[in-house]
């Protein structure tokens, strides 16, 4: 017997435009609450914390795009795409528009050989040194400058994502350069950069890189690993897919948008994110969780990540 009736299905798909800004708001609170506390108190000790902050909310961008990608967060399409571009997107130098079709394949695809997002989430358990060495490169920037080098590259058109998530180089004849890609994200920044100047002082922009290319990459690593990795079959539905338990910090750094109940996004794709805790209530009381991977916390997932001898 399915799990969610089709009354059920209809309701939690429903848009709802007040709660989707609130949740818009408190992503963005959270950032300028992060810098404020940054500008009057520029110590390391209030630094290195608030780019942990930034970073994660860094990843509510990035989940932002993705939802809107799904056509989940506003109901109105145009405003959904504005919004998933203009603050989601273009903010952390990605497209949604080139996004979407991406990783629409993912769905179709997910844990085989085509997998796009393979890369990601390949390659654990791995030992304890390994998992460092990972963190470090997320930490010190060198993952945020490959990444970076490659989505430029990709807007340029001298490299594209081919099936299975892997980059090869494009033929001279195909070479396009997308300009909205290149213009988009430099407009998007600039006006974060002037915000922050007006209400508090241009240097405090420069946190935002700082974090996109430290602690960003870092959060985006934990939540990939939780997703996907160290799955039991990645053949079957319920067992390539974890949801996992977050806490008020977890939640910061690695959850924004509810994004931790991820099997429930990939059993109903549309679901906007404020509904999918309401869903996994459901889900549990009905047993779906006897079968279904659920994690109880995201230090659980790493430490499952970096058991390997």
């Amino acid at each position: 017997a399915p799990y969610l009736s089709m009354d059920e299905r209809k309701m939690l798909i429903k848009h709802n435009n007040g709660r989707a800004f609130l949740e818009l708001v408190i992503n963005w609170l959270i950032i300028f609450a992060a810098f404020y506390l940054i500008y009057v108190y520029p110590s390391v000790f209030v630094i290195i914390p608030m780019l942990f902050i930034i970073g994660g909310q860094q990843l509510g961008c990035a989940v932002l795009m993705h939802d809107a990608s799904h056509f989940s967060v506003f109901s109105n399409k145009r405003v959904n795409d504005f919004v998933g571009t203009w603050l989601g997107g273009y903010l952390l130098f990605n497209k949604m528009q080139s996004y979407r079709p991406y990783h629409k394949l993912h769905h179709v695809t997910t844990g085989t050989v085509d997998d796009p997002d393979l890369l990601l989430t390949r390659g654990y358990p791995t030992s304890r040194k390994s998992m460092m060495r990972k963190f470090g490169r997320d930490l010190f920037g060198i993952t945020g400058i490959k990444s970076s080098i490659a989505l430029l590259m990709m807007s340029l058109g001298y490299i594209k994502y081919t099936q299975a998530g892997v980059l090869e180089r494009t033929k001279k004849e195909e070479r396009k350069v997308n300009w909205m890609g290149l213009l988009g994200p430099v407009i998007s920044n600039l006006i974060l950069f002037l915000i922050l100047a007006l209400v508090f002082d241009p240097r405090i922009y420069f946190f935002w890189l700082l974090a996109y290319f430290t602690t960003f990459q870092f959060c985006v690593r934990v939540r990939a690993m939780a997703e996907h990795s160290m799955v039991e079959d990645t053949t079957d539905p319920m067992r390539n897919t974890r949801t996992t338990k977050a806490n008020f910090i977890e939640r910061l750094l690695f959850a924004p948008y509810h994004v931790n109940y991820h099997l429930e996004h990939h059993m109903l794709m549309t679901v906007p994110s404020y509904n999918l805790p309401k869903m996994h209530k459901l889900l549990v009381k009905r047993g779906f969780y006897e079968h279904g991977l659920l994690a109880s916390g995201y230090w659980e997932v790493i430490k499952q990540a970096a058991k390997k001898k």
